[in-house]
């Protein structure tokens, strides 16, 4: 509870800030310009008794967003960036016409069909946003290029005077004559539903606040929504909306570390509710022509089971990790989904990601290595082809194929020096047709670049991959530039993927690294498991130990090492420099997730009873002790850290604004160096950053050129 009046916080704030602001040299003296000097932000006294221990926070009132002074100071903090980074605005810039001279701009993204028609996006020049659109199918079945077009969203319209604009779900009615779809405008990704009739291209009076999934019954007039609460955004409640009625309510999960899905199968004859947890699943059906039907499960509930499943002339597939870490593949009738068939068995070297189910095939999407691949099964012949890439390191995935009947599984491959490849394989025979490379405009040329796999060994023995890309004729003396990223977190993996962006790192001599950390599941379920909970510090040692290799093996060398995560890897960013900042030269720390005892002690936030099985449950005591010895935020002490930027978005509904802000503040106060600590917050956008195409490109323009800065290349 806070003891410090609002007033007298005001004041407070407004006594540190404003002389700063004026010292500042925003306004300059009258005979010179004067060094800017950052905001100092005012320390108010509030405290809690947490496990018996009295909790300090000195920053507590910026978690007040409606309160003027936190804006206030928000705005200081960027007003200090723009002065301090003035010098770097022109390197900004030719930064963001690299990148824009290699972007098409006037793009058409392969186009998919479903049913009768082929949909796509394409951009235009100077527009921020994709228009939607589709064209109905040619003749033979074939994409005609020459068919009248039917822009189904414009999103550039849809964005007019909005600071922000997003899409989320995107959904036509079986019949082709309605469009589900959602937008956020604000960047805290609450989507509102809208539905489109597309023959008149009039909207229905039909609408919903924080709808997350949705899905149509077959009778083309009832939609099955998945809505968030309005607090702490969990997915947590599914409606029946029957077009021109009032949304009734069907389900509401009731368990706070479960959010609930609303989808279909591959076949359409279902809808899947998937209620999940980090370790638990359950899934239950109900038929697409009984919309007004009770769901079924399909297999209760069991802790530490996860599940998924699909269907198949009257087969249930089913994706599991029971007796399986890695998952394997049974199926099931749908009248006894209990009783199991093996199908794909479990694998300890790869682990299944996903699954796709069609009429006369099974794709299996898997992961070995650090490496993905799909695995493709004939229902027919009962044969399997495997679809794979010979390149040290890449990125395959599933592309998406709506058609149950497809005879060709689109899938994208790329390489951090192959650009964005999308592929049909065919089912029957494995041919593979490349349907479209991205175009780099003004030329690029792959074999001026090379790319390999590291394996580090890190301090316990266990071999963490690394993937690294550069332009030949860099030197390995540890003079090189080196960017080292990674995130580690979730089970989410780091990909080696392609980035036109990155070109202007590369020409300039810069080494990029990515790390696949413990955390991730890079090389199977255990990866992850062995990088959350109580061993969530394997997750910042590996990062360590990689960038430990890094240094003794002279790809780079501490004073030309930059790190660089978001989000969870904010956290990482945080947690290592805590660790270990004379590793690091610099630092950017994206939205980052740094003070976790606050954020994991208030159940009403995003990031709270939902992440109890990733990161630990803080009101038990081990859990929370565990937890406050890596939060980089309760671990800021008073020595030299490297030079830092820090990014973030006031609309941002997973890691909010006033984590950064409060990092910010308290490392300020406490850092005994001299090197640059900069805050930037985009004051129009969320946890994404900006949301058109062009706004993106200058970001992460300007966090390029301050990296660059930071290591001595000015051009």
């Amino acid at each position: 509870m806070s003891i410090a009046h609002h007033a007298l916080r005001r004041l407070s704030l407004c006594s540190t800030i404003l002389p700063a602001l004026l010292l500042s040299g925003l306004a300059q003296a009258a005979d010179a310009p004067v060094a800017p000097v950052a905001p100092v932000a005012a320390k108010t006294a509030w405290q809690e008794t947490r496990h018996g221990t009295v909790v300090t926070d000195d920053y507590r009132w910026l978690q007040k967003k409606t309160d003027p002074a936190v804006i206030d100071y928000l705005n200081a903090e960027n007003a200090y960036t723009a002065a301090v980074t003035a010098t770097i605005q022109p390197l900004a810039d030719k930064v963001f016409a690299e990148i824009k001279g290699r972007m098409q701009e006037v793009d058409l993204s392969v186009p998919v069909r479903i049913g009768n028609f082929f949909y796509y996006t394409r951009t235009e020049a100077g527009k921020q946003y994709a228009i939607n659109c589709r064209r109905p199918v040619g003749v033979d079945g074939a994409y005609d290029a020459q068919a009248q077009e039917e822009i189904l969203l414009d999103q550039n319209k849809l964005a007019e005077g909005q600071k922000f604009f997003s899409v989320r779900a995107f959904s036509v009615s079986p019949n082709e004559q309605l469009l589900a779809y959602t937008t956020d405008t604000t960047g805290f990704r609450q989507y509102e539903l809208h539905i489109k009739d597309l023959k008149t291209g009039q909207l229905l009076s039909d609408s919903m606040p924080r709808v997350t999934s949705l899905a149509w019954a077959a009778d083309n007039a009832t939609l099955l929504l998945v809505q968030e609460d309005a607090t702490t955004k969990r997915s947590d409640r599914l409606f029946r909306l029957a077009l021109g009625g009032t949304p009734q309510e069907v389900y509401h999960e009731a368990v706070e570390q479960f959010s609930i899905s609303v989808g279909r199968t591959q076949d359409k004859k279902f809808f899947v509710l998937r209620a999940g947890s980090t370790d638990t699943s359950e899934i239950s059906l109900l038929p697409t022509d009984q919309p007004n039907g009770a769901f079924k499960s399909v297999l209760p509930r069991e802790k530490g089971h996860r599940y998924s499943v699909e269907h198949r002339n009257g087969q249930l597939y089913i994706l599991t990790n029971k007796h399986a870490k890695n998952f394997r593949i049974v199926s099931a009738p749908l009248s006894a989904p209990q009783h199991w068939k093996e199908l794909v068995p479990h694998d300890k070297n790869a682990v299944i990601k996903s699954i796709d189910v069609f009429q006369n095939y099974l794709v299996v999407m898997e992961k070995s290595r650090a490496l993905n691949r799909a695995r493709i099964y004939d229902f027919a012949s009962k044969h399997w082809k495997t679809v794979q890439f010979d390149d040290p390191v890449y990125l395959a995935s599933a592309a998406g194929t709506p058609e149950f009947n497809a005879t060709q599984f689109r899938m994208s491959y790329q390489s951090p020096v192959t650009p964005p490849t999308v592929i049909d394989v065919s089912m029957k025979d494995g041919k593979r047709t490349v349907l479209k490379q991205q175009e780099v405009v003004g030329g690029y040329d792959a074999s001026r670049y090379t790319t390999q796999r590291l394996w580090v060994t890190a301090r316990d023995g266990v071999q963490v991959p690394l993937w690294v890309v550069y332009k030949k004729g860099v030197k390995f003396d540890g003079s090189a530039p080196l960017l080292l990223y990674s995130y580690g977190s979730y089970g989410i993996s780091t990909e080696a993927g392609f980035s036109i962006a990155r070109l202007s790192l590369l020409d300039r001599g810069v080494i990029y690294v990515q790390a696949h950390i413990r955390g991730g599941t890079d090389m199977g379920e255990a990866w992850h498991e062995d990088g959350m909970l109580m061993k969530k510090k394997n997750t910042f040692n590996d990062f360590i130990d990689s960038a430990d290799y890094l240094v003794r093996e002279k790809w780079t060398s501490p004073n030309r090492l930059i790190i660089q995560g978001g989000s969870a890897g904010g956290l990482l960013m945080g947690a290592v420099v805590n660790m270990r900042p004379e590793l690091f030269h610099a630092v950017h720390a994206a939205v980052p997730f740094v003070d976790v005892m606050n954020t994991m002690m208030d159940a009403s936030l995003p990031l709270t009873t939902g992440e109890y099985l990733e990161w630990g449950n803080p009101n038990e005591k081990a859990a929370y002790d565990y937890m406050l010895s890596y939060s980089p935020y309760d671990n800021i002490a008073h020595k030299n850290y490297p030079a830092m930027l820090v990014t973030t978005g006031l609309n941002d509904s997973q890691v909010m604004y006033w984590e950064p802000a409060k990092y910010v503040a308290k490392l300020r106060a406490y850092k005994t160096d001299n090197n640059p600590l900069l805050l930037k917050t985009n004051m129009g956008a969320g946890h994404g950053g900006a949301s058109g195409r062009y706004d993106a490109i200058a970001e992460g323009a300007f966090n390029t050129a301050w990296m660059l800065s930071q290591w001595g290349i000015t051009e």
